[in-house]
């Protein structure tokens, strides 16, 4: 009887010890996740604003609602009497561990979020990077995903591209599209200038028809070239590209003039020798 009687005077006195901060700890625990709502909620609308990628927007905030989850039962288990710092110890050196095995996904892994955060791209536009240009199809965390106009899937790590230089084709609402044509030096240049300026700037698409841009820009070793540049919208960039270039071609052939080939003189000398 008296083991008994002093099992209950020490669960009265753990209980006695405990259950306040026990309570106190769980109605940080209610707070806290309702906190931690509202901050979810928030950082979505801010993510939304910004117009950031949908596919990132989920990733993002599970991330950020694990790490403040994390911290919550840190502070929960402190409040209760749990000696925290050993455990914290314990994760700092896995975290360290961990971090030193997995660098380079870490380093794609930053560049993800500077990408998210300074949005030199986004889905849908075309892109130079990393020796390669193509069109933006996904925004991952650690790599970037692109399709080649041949039809090829790209897998680019963010850790590079966030330290690297990118060319975006998309960011403009229009582009210069930008040809040489080439002319024997036997043309007559102003006409061949004219049979151009019809061509390129008569067409619907091109934008600067009244200040049209054709400059004869090199006497090469074979040809005169003229440099030609046209305005057009995004969407209209390849098109006009390829049907320009045709058309030019053909509207020279119809008025004799001519694109030669690359020539070179060759000059023979005979020597007569005395035997």
């Amino acid at each position: 009887m008296d083991n008994v009687q002093a099992y209950i005077d020490t669960a009265i006195e753990y209980a006695m010890l405990y259950l306040p901060k026990l309570f106190l700890a769980l109605i940080f625990l209610v707070i806290g996740a309702f906190l931690i709502r509202k901050v979810n909620r928030g950082v979505k609308n801010l993510f939304l604003r910004r117009e950031m990628d949908p596919s990132l927007i989920p990733f993002l905030s599970g991330f950020l609602n694990a790490l403040l989850w994390v911290l919550l039962i840190i502070s929960v288990a402190s409040m209760i009497g749990i000696a925290t710092t050993s455990f914290i110890a314990v994760l700092g050196a896995a975290g360290l561990a961990i971090g030193l095995a997995l660098q380079g996904s870490l380093g794609n892994f930053a560049g993800g979020i500077l990408i998210l955060i300074l949005r030199p791209y986004k889905v849908g536009d075309v892109i130079e990077a990393q020796g390669v240009i193509a069109l933006v199809t996904e925004i991952q965390i650690f790599h970037t995903i692109l399709k080649s106009y041949d039809n090829k899937v790209i897998i680019i790590p963010n850790g590079p591209l966030g330290n690297s230089t990118i060319i975006n084709y998309s960011t403009m609402e229009t582009r210069l599209v930008e040809w040489v044509f080439g002319i024997s030096y036997d043309d007559d240049i102003d006409k061949a200038k004219t049979i151009i300026k019809k061509i390129v700037f008569t067409d619907s698409r091109v934008l600067n028809q009244e200040s049209p841009f054709i400059n004869l820009a090199e006497l090469g070793d074979s040809s005169v070239n003229f440099k030609v540049r046209a305005e057009v919208a995004q969407a209209d960039y390849w098109s006009v590209f390829f049907e320009m270039t045709e058309n030019v071609k053909k509207a020279f052939d119809k008025e004799g003039i001519t694109i030669p080939y690359p020539q070179r003189d060759v000059h023979l000398f005979s020597e007569n020798k005395n035997s």
